[in-house]
């Protein structure tokens, strides 16, 4: 399988006059789970919205096997977003839902799965945060894009269904790049294959979890 090469570069975001990201570079290959870690307000989720498009930036660049993709409308069939809002429409059924985003040939595997099961018959609206937030990160791993990128996946989420949810990461990173960040460090530390810290507007590579402690993310009493 093709390996493909996703890079952003050059990206700087300021709120109000507080710079937020400083000439961030990340780089993410298909097969790679890269582990976005930062503390609340260090600009990660912000990060995820201007390399999907939603959030503009200046100078920034972002390439796909180094072809520009500045214009965001050429990434959509490229990267998926998993974001922190809900975007499948509360009025469909869950089923109804899996037919209008999972190709025909793809649903039977999409609902060999006993949580997507007990729901099909349900509507959107009358699912819990935690059912919502599977089907709808189910929905980002099995579209076709190259890339997906995963903010709080694990929010809603009882511990049953986070493994199954980070089985289904490594899955899936088999034939996509996914850059991932979530509250929740230990799952993050747990399913990447590589780690990057944001503080104080850059990216900093993590080698080993006791990096998180000297670079003043974990204390020594979080450190597991």
């Amino acid at each position: 399988m093709k390996k493909h090469i996703l890079e952003i570069d050059g990206i700087q975001k300021s709120f109000k006059e507080r710079r937020i990201l400083s000439d961030i570079y990340l780089k993410c290959e298909t097969g790679e789970i890269v582990g976005l870690l930062g503390r609340n307000g260090s600009g990660k989720s912000t990060l995820l919205k201007i390399i999907f498009g939603i959030v503009t930036a200046p100078n920034k660049c972002i390439r796909i096997d180094s072809v520009s993709k500045n214009n965001s409308g050429t990434l959509l069939n490229e990267i998926s977003y998993l974001h922190q809002d809900q975007f499948i429409p509360k009025h469909l059924s869950v089923l109804k839902a899996i037919k209008l985003s999972i190709p025909k040939q793809n649903r039977a595997v999409f609902c060999e799965d006993e949580f997507i099961q007990i729901l099909l018959n349900k509507r959107i609206n009358h699912l819990s945060s935690g059912e919502l937030r599977y089907l709808e990160i189910k929905f980002v791993l099995f579209n076709s894009s190259k890339f997906a990128l995963l903010d709080e996946p694990y929010s809603g989420l009882s511990p049953k269904m986070a493994d199954v949810i980070n089985e289904m990461i490594k899955i899936n990173s088999h034939r996509k790049g996914i850059i991932i960040t979530d509250h929740n460090y230990q799952n993050i530390i747990r399913i990447s294959t590589r780690l990057v810290l944001l503080k104080e507007g850059k990216t900093l590579a993590i080698t080993n979890k006791a990096e998180l402690i000297e670079k003043g993310y974990l204390t020594n009493s979080a450190f597991l």
